[in-house]
């Protein structure tokens, strides 16, 4: 079998990737992480291949920066005015309980049989 013709034709190698392409792609993927909610700090100490991992996965990366996120403080609640009965409030509706599972009825135990010769000898004594 020969090398084929693939090996003879010029040229044969691959483009070299640069360098200055190379940091601006992982300056991109550190972007995208930040903007995920990650912290800078964080993110500038990861190596590469990490970075990598973790740009390819945003949706793990949401969940793992969710629990560290503060919390928005909740709003003081204002006094209420006065207001007009324009609208009657409804009340909300009460929750549906979950059909109970209903179970299965238990089968009964067929009646056992009495054996044949036992039978015919109570019929035998039956007819004298």
């Amino acid at each position: 079998m020969g090398t084929g013709r693939t090996l003879n034709k010029n040229p044969r190698t691959r483009p070299i990737k640069s360098q200055g392409e190379k940091r601006r792609r992982y300056k991109v993927q550190r972007a995208r992480l930040v903007k995920l909610g990650m912290d800078e700090a964080v993110v500038a100490k990861l190596q590469p291949n990490e970075l990598r991992t973790l740009v390819q996965h945003p949706t793990k990366v949401k969940k793992m920066v969710a629990p560290k996120a503060p919390k928005a403080a909740k709003p003081a609640k204002a006094k209420p005015e006065v207001v007009a009965a324009a609208e009657p409030v409804k009340a909300a509706p009460k929750p549906r309980k979950a059909p109970a599972a209903k179970t299965a009825p238990a089968k009964k135990a067929p009646a056992k049989k009495a054996p044949a010769k036992a039978k015919k000898a109570a019929d035998d004594t039956k007819a004298e």
